[in-house]
């Protein structure tokens, strides 16, 4: 295992599968996996990771394709990535974490508690992909043949500091629309390498076409009966829009939906302090899930409850969407 100094967030790697992966561990106590988006690398969680070390260890990885980890020619499905957070977590002697994603770490993060339950306390999904159709227009057109020859024109040196400075300077204009273009302008900068371009195209295509999001959890959100569930999401989210989480409270029984206002895409860079407090106080209010196999197979062999189903079966309403003050965090 190697490692970098140079900061209070020293990257580590380690080869699995012949291949480095690139992560931050910090902190001691019960573990949080920490699952950026796509484009984007551990650094998204810097705001918040220093914070959240005080009362867990933390790991957050530059996702395979991503960041500082490598860039080969690989399975980038959702399934790919929970099945390598596995392998990560293992070979660093971790068993069970709270999983955090955001966006299509969100996605991640669903999918590796749906294949990984025993290994899995809780869920908390940021914005997440998977659960409704629309996505941004700028991440369909990832999907196109012609991507990956018009982006490498245009992150040529001299019209990638163009794009990138006009994005910036449209992100501070205090233009709600605009507030996520600062780090989608991280996100371009990326985009200068082939090898990070070819694997965001992988990405991409295996969970979005034109019409858009194709892999969803919304026919097996019954199953987080079996697990504690927090989705945050920001009220002017221009990437994947907040609508969707008014479909977690509807398709996921006992699930905590917390609306942040004056939040984009990102609200863990936005308001910092207060998504580290609502992560503080979800996780001491819930109990680690308790994989039981026999639980899991009557939940898969029952499926969903229908709504009108529900009284009868003695479960809760669903919850509403919390739309929380603005505290300035």
């Amino acid at each position: 295992m190697e490692q970098a100094s140079g900061n209070s967030l020293d990257l580590q790697w380690v080869t699995i599968h012949g291949h480095e992966r690139a992560f931050v561990k910090v902190g001691q106590g019960p573990a949080l996996l920490l699952l950026h988006g796509l484009g984007c690398n551990h650094s998204t969680w810097e705001p918040v990771i220093e914070h959240l070390a005080r009362h867990f260890t933390v790991i957050a990885p530059d996702l395979l394709g991503h960041g500082r980890s490598a860039k080969p020619r690989a399975d980038y499905s959702v399934g790919g990535y929970a099945n390598g957070m596995r392998d990560l977590l293992t070979v660093l002697d971790i068993d069970k974490v709270t999983v955090v994603g955001h966006s299509f770490g969100g996605g991640i993060a669903m999918q590796f508690a749906y294949q990984f339950p025993e290994r899995t306390d809780r869920m908390i999904l940021v914005a997440p992909g998977g659960l409704g159709p629309e996505v941004s227009p700028f991440i369909r057109a990832v999907t196109l043949p012609f991507f990956h020859q018009a982006m490498g024109l245009a992150t040529r040196p001299g019209v990638r500091h163009i794009g990138m400075a006009g994005l910036r300077a449209l992100s501070r204009s205090g233009v709600n629309a605009g507030r996520d273009l600062g780090e989608v302008a991280e996100i371009f900068d990326s985009f200068k390498d082939p090898r990070a371009r070819a694997a965001i195209r992988h990405v991409v295509r295996a969970v979005v076409d034109l019409k858009g999001q194709i892999v969803t959890m919304v026919d097996r959100a019954y199953l987080t009966q079996a697990m504690p569930m927090l989705v945050v999401w920001g009220s002017d989210d221009a990437v994947i829009p907040v609508t969707h989480a008014e479909n977690v409270a509807r398709i996921a029984p006992g699930a905590v939906v917390e609306v942040l206002p004056n939040s984009g895409h990102f609200p863990h860079k936005d308001h910092p302090d207060r998504f580290v407090k609502i992560v503080m106080e979800f996780v001491r209010e819930t109990q680690p899930a308790s994989y039981q196999r026999e639980h899991w197979r009557e939940l898969l062999s029952n499926g969903p409850l229908e709504p009108a189903n529900r009284a009868e079966a003695g479960e809760a309403p669903l919850p509403p969407v919390a739309q929380l003050p603005h505290r300035g965090a």
